[in-house]
C-alpha cells in the first residue's frame, strides 16, 4: 500500500463483524505490523491458526483485508493485510434515529475501548522490559479541555496532519530502528450532567 487510504465504513453488518473482538484484535494487528498470516496472527490474539482464517474470511467478506496474494496455499501461511490505511465505523447519521445502527455504533464502540485498554494493560505489564529510551518516551497524559464542537473537530484535524506521516502501513522512510507504536486519541463531551 502505497499511500494513505482512510475509509468510513457504515454498512450494519460490517460493523456487527468487526465489534468481535478476536476480529478487532486481527484488524488492529494488521494495521500496525502490516501482512500478516493467520498462523501470525494467531500467535498475537491467543487463537489458533484455524480460527484465525476464519476470521480473516469475515473481515474479508466486508473488505477490510485482503489476501496479499492470489497464490495458492495453505489459508493460515498465504498472508493478510488491511485493505486500508485508516479507518472510521461509523453506521448512520449518528442521530440515534436508527436503533440498529445505534447498537452496531455503540457495539463497536465499546469494542475499541476495551481493545485500547487490553493493549495499554499489556503494555504497561511489559515496561521493564523495554529499554530506558523506550521507558522515558511514553506517553500517559490526559488533559480535561474546554471546547465547542468545531474546536474540537479542528483540534482533531491538526493532530492527524502531525500523525499522519508516521502511519507504519504508508512509512517508507523509517529508520531502522523504528518499532510500531500504538497511538491512541479519545476526545469526546465529558458525560457529566
Amino acid at each position: 500500500m502505497a499511500a494513505a487510504d482512510r475509509r468510513r465504513v457504515s454498512d450494519i453488518d460490517a460493523l456487527r463483524t468487526l465489534a468481535h473482538p478476536v476480529r478487532y484484535r486481527i484488524l488492529g494487528h494488521l494495521m500496525a505490523v502490516g501482512p500478516q498470516t493467520a498462523s501470525e496472527c494467531a500467535a498475537v490474539v491467543g487463537e489458533t491458526p484455524s480460527n484465525c482464517s476464519y476470521h480473516l474470511r469475515e473481515l474479508a467478506r466486508f473488505g477490510l483485508v485482503e489476501r496479499v496474494d492470489d497464490a495458492p496455499a495453505d489459508g493460515r501461511e498465504r498472508p493478510w493485510r488491511s485493505t486500508a490505511t485508516g479507518w472510521e465505523f461509523r453506521a448512520g447519521d449518528d442521530t440515534g434515529a436508527d436503533p440498529v445502527a445505534a447498537d452496531a455504533n455503540r457495539r463497536l464502540q465499546h469494542a475499541g475501548v476495551d481493545e485500547e485498554a487490553r493493549i495499554a494493560h499489556a503494555a504497561i505489564d511489559r515496561m521493564d522490559v523495554l529499554d530506558e529510551r523506550w521507558r522515558d518516551a511514553i506517553l500517559g497524559q490526559t488533559y480535561g479541555l474546554r471546547l465547542t464542537a468545531d474546536e474540537l473537530v479542528a483540534l482533531g484535524t491538526a493532530i492527524d496532519s502531525l500523525i499522519r506521516p508516521y502511519i507504519g502501513l504508508t512509512r517508507h522512510d523509517a529508520p531502522a530502528d523504528a518499532q510500531p507504536v500504538h497511538v491512541s486519541l479519545t476526545a469526546f463531551r465529558h458525560p457529566l450532567p
